[in-house]
């Protein structure tokens, strides 16, 4: 009897490691099933920025090649620089009438559209980029974007954060107020809107044109974004002063679907889409803060002085922020809705931020 016992003991072990093994070494008939593996769906996307731009432009094809492989290249995306099938800021409209099946920009290019666009991207003295992709992934931000997107047959994703974008190169050093009046500057967005209100008088040029703008003093001044692609820019051989930023603290990009494509997609791919999207997000960030850091080498080398804005100016552009928010919820119930919920939660959270990571800061300094 106890043989007996002995003997199913250690049959029933033998059996237990014989099926161990065979799901190891043997070929699992589950494995690797794609249900997708017979669809090759191609996804027409284009974008705001030129051919190879460094971290934006070539973060969404860094995007495309991910999408790829990890939907075992049933989804195809073929990315089309600014100009090549829509001018850059014409991917908006595209995508929304399906000429075009996806495109990477930033909302508030698109502000003419409706005002509320300029805050999925960012606003001045607003949310950091850790900030912001917390309003948008657990704060409502998403949910509103979708929303508004949806009247114009868009889905939107987040397409990268800029981080911290720096207040911009100017021609002669500002000390007051006064020296802000009347000064020629290009700046986009809430931020041009601010600086408006101090005097300044904003412009848009194309990317190619702001360096021989400065060059030549038809601008005073230029912002951009950051030491990285400022500097490939070449700014600071005809500006000497550059200021820290606060009209755009962390600027998210959009990485944006055609209604009707995206929906026509199953499941599965609209899981991977949001997959890489979010690593598209993260990964641009942080190579953000790596390329800038190797390119500050450039802005010392060139001799530009790095400053601060006076706190005169800083305090007199919050005041200007608030009229400007103040003009725009009077004349757009979506702005307001969606400035309600983004402030609301700025407030929520400068505490935490201030007692964790600004704490840290200064401690560290």
């Amino acid at each position: 009897m106890i043989k007996r016992r002995a003997f199913l003991k250690a049959t029933a072990l033998t059996g237990a490691g014989v099926a161990l093994t065979g799901c190891s070494h043997e070929k699992n008939p589950l494995q690797n099933i794609n249900i997708n593996k017979n669809k090759k769906i191609k996804i027409r996307l284009a974008t705001s920025w030129p051919a190879n731009f460094p971290i934006m432009g070539t973060g969404i094809e860094r995007f495309a090649k991910r999408l790829e492989i990890i939907s075992q290249h049933s989804l195809r995306v073929k990315v089309y620089p600014k100009n090549v099938l829509v001018p850059a800021l014409g991917v908006f409209d595209a995508a929304s009438a399906g000429a075009i099946d996806a495109y990477h920009s930033a909302s508030y290019f698109y502000k003419g559209k409706n005002e509320a666009f300029n805050l999925f991207t960012g606003f001045p003295f607003g949310m950091t980029a850790t900030e912001m992709n917390a309003w948008i992934d657990y704060g409502g931000g998403m949910q509103l974007w979708r929303e508004l997107y949806a009247k114009y047959n868009l889905v939107p994703f987040k397409g990268g954060n800029t981080d911290v974008q720096m207040g911009g190169w100017f021609k002669k050093e500002i000390n007051t107020l006064a020296d802000l009046k009347g000064l020629k500057m290009r700046i986009p967005g809430l931020g041009g809107e601010v600086f408006a209100k101090l005097g300044v008088k904003p412009t848009l040029l194309p990317a190619g044109e702001i360096y021989v703008a400065l060059e030549r003093n038809v601008l005073d001044a230029t912002e951009w974004l950051g030491p990285s692609l400022d500097t490939i820019m070449g700014f600071q051989k005809v500006a000497k002063y550059y200021y820290t930023g606060w009209h755009e603290p962390g600027s998210m990009l959009s990485l944006v679907f055609n209604q009707k494509k995206y929906h026509s997609l199953s499941d599965e791919h609209k899981m991977m889409i949001e997959m890489a999207s979010n690593e598209l997000n993260a990964t641009m960030n942080s190579e953000f803060q790596a390329e800038n850091t190797k390119a500050l080498k450039a802005v010392e080398e060139a001799g530009a002085v790095i400053k601060t804005f006076p706190k005169e100016i800083l305090m007199e552009a919050k005041k200007s922020m608030l009229e400007v928010v103040a003009e725009k919820s009077a004349k757009s119930a979506d702005f307001k809705k969606v400035w309600t919920s983004a402030y609301t939660f700025l407030e929520e959270n400068k505490k935490w931020t201030d007692i964790g990571i600004k704490a840290y800061l200064n401690s560290r300094d």
